[in-house]
This record gives structure tokens, C-alpha cells and sequence, in this order.
């Protein structure tokens, strides 16, 4: 689907105007983006392996929940609502706790010029992984790690096709934002 998004300057101020994703993408435009990383209280993180149908990154792992911040949205009101899209939960934004807000430029060999700010979010998981409903567009599968086993899958970064392998330094972060939560 190729919806409207706010654009924001190289720093992340919003610059009054919106364009399509697409146009977002093909020109390199910055844009801002909500992840929710979903976590239990006896140590576990939800992964979501990506679609086989994205054009970036298919079929590899990264955060629970991530999407583009609608024109005129909030990232809270896209967390929610991308978590409801991609896993089927219903949350509400006080369930959300910020950890930050990450940069993340890219370019692809396909050509998408992906120039983003991730306004990241932690949330605990009280249900169980197999009341989720992945939504197929998006979500290929998902899973719950250990603290302990997502920290060997970052030290493997790039020498496996686990994780997106551009993110080391992201998922270092979030990893020590959540561990601390415990």
C-alpha cells in the first residue's frame, strides 16, 4: 500500500509536507518510523522474521513490530496500530515505554533509498505467542528468544543470514534497554 508520510529534515524536524512512500523511498527522503520491541518478564523477546514478499531484507529477523509513521499520526498511534496490522494484538499507548529514537540511512542494491528514524518502543507481551496472528504481507513468522539468545544472535551478525545484518548497533541498544527493564 502506498500511503502518505510527513517528511522530516537530515535531523528529524518535520518539515510540513508529505509524500508518497514510494516517492519517500526512490528519492531518499527522510521519514520517521515506530518499532516495538515486545519482551516477557521471564526474559524473552519476540522476533519477527520479515516477509518473503518485502522488497528489503525477506525472510530475515528483526523487531517485533515496525512500521511507517502515517501522514498526520503520532509514533505512539502507529505503534498501536501497527501492532494490531502485523501480530493481531490490540495495546494502547500507555503499554508503550520510549527508548529513543535511532537513524537508520540505507541504500539497497534494488534501488530503495531508505532514509529513517526508528522511534522505538518496548512493550511486555502478556499474552501467548500463539494467540499473534503475522500478517502475511509483513510477517513470515515469529518467535520468542532468550536475553541470552538474542545477544548470541547479534554477536553473529554478518557471518549468518539471521538478522538484518545493518543493524548491529540498534539491536546492541535495544537490547540493553530492555535487559534493563528486568
Amino acid at each position: 500500500m502506498d500511503e502518505y508520510i510527513d517528511l522530516v529534515n537530515p535531523d528529524g524536524t518535520p518539515t510540513g509536507k508529505s509524500e508518497l512512500k514510494s516517492v519517500i523511498h526512490q528519492k531518499g527522503l527522510y521519514h520517521h518510523t515506530a518499532h516495538v520491541w515486545f519482551y516477557t518478564k521471564d526474559g524473552y523477546i519476540l522476533l519477527s522474521q520479515r516477509s518473503a514478499k518485502k522488497t528489503i531484507c525477506p525472510l530475515m529477523w528483526d523487531v517485533s513490530v515496525a512500521g511507517h509513521i502515517d501522514a498526520g499520526e503520532t509514533p505512539k498511534q502507529a505503534a498501536v496500530r501497527e501492532t494490531k496490522e502485523e501480530i493481531g494484538l490490540t495495546i494502547s499507548e500507555t503499554d508503550l515505554e520510549p527508548m529513543g529514537i535511532f537513524e537508520c540511512f540505507q541504500s539497497y542494491e534494488n534501488g530503495i533509498k531508505d532514509n529513517e528514524f526508528h522511534n522505538t518502543f518496548k512493550c511486555e507481551l502478556n499474552v501467548p505467542i500463539s494467540v499473534l496472528v503475522p500478517q502475511e504481507e509483513e510477517v513470515e513468522a515469529l518467535k520468542l528468544v532468550s536475553f541470552t539468545g538474542f545477544k548470541l544472535l547479534m554477536e553473529n551478525i554478518g557471518k549468518d543470514n539471521h538478522f538484518v545484518p545493518s543493524n548491529k548497533k540498534y539491536y546492541e541498544l535495544v537490547w540493553q534497554n530492555i535487559i534493563s527493564t528486568l
